[in-house]
């Protein structure tokens, strides 16, 4: 695999939010993520340009993605910082400092090649690397009917917690939590 796996750069915000966009058009995104492609296709430069500086940084929030040889992003995964005392984005109120994977994405052309493998390993690295605050678990989110990446996230190392959040919506639907551990 001769992919790069490195964080993004604010002025990259024209490449991130073309990943978005081909992301929320995935047969899978109604499953998958929590906004539609037309709500992401209307934001403004400005929502993308402050969301990338912010991801850029890197203190309560890093995306990462996958870079072929030729320059072209092929997949993403973003870190959330999540803190007992934040604001709930999603789910369950943090108990612990933990990490929250959220954005997920990686090309078809790309899939099968340990691409996803590479993003998730960069990113929970990551989190495990930081010492103030020091995260205690990484989360994540997997819909009821996406059986393709809830079996991918046990492969890596994640289990189900047990807890569930309702789809926003009022579609009747789960999203089930999945965690690792600090061991």
């Amino acid at each position: 695999m001769d992919y790069v796996m490195r964080s993004v750069r604010a002025e990259e915000w024209p490449l991130a939010r073309q990943l978005r966009l081909e992301a929320l058009q995935d047969p899978a995104a109604p499953v998958a993520f929590l906004e539609s492609y037309e709500e992401a296709q209307a934001r403004p430069d400005s929502f993308w340009q402050d969301r990338m500086a912010s991801a850029a940084e890197g203190r309560y929030v890093r995306q990462f993605v996958a870079e072929s040889p030729e320059g072209e992003w092929v997949g993403t995964v973003t870190v959330l910082i999540e803190r007992p005392d934040d604001d709930v984005r999603f789910g369950e109120a943090a108990e612990v400092d933990q990490a929250h994977l959220v954005g997920v994405f990686v090309r078809p052309e790309a899939r099968g090649a340990g691409v996803t493998d590479a993003l998730f390993r960069v990113a929970v690295d990551w989190a495990w690397s930081l010492s103030a605050p020091r995260l205690e678990r990484v989360r994540l989110y997997v819909h009821e009917n996406n059986p393709r990446a809830a079996a991918f996230y046990r492969r890596f190392g994640f289990v189900p917690s047990g807890q569930r959040t309702p789809m926003p919506g009022d579609r009747g639907e789960w999203e089930l939590e999945y965690v690792i551990e600090r061991g």
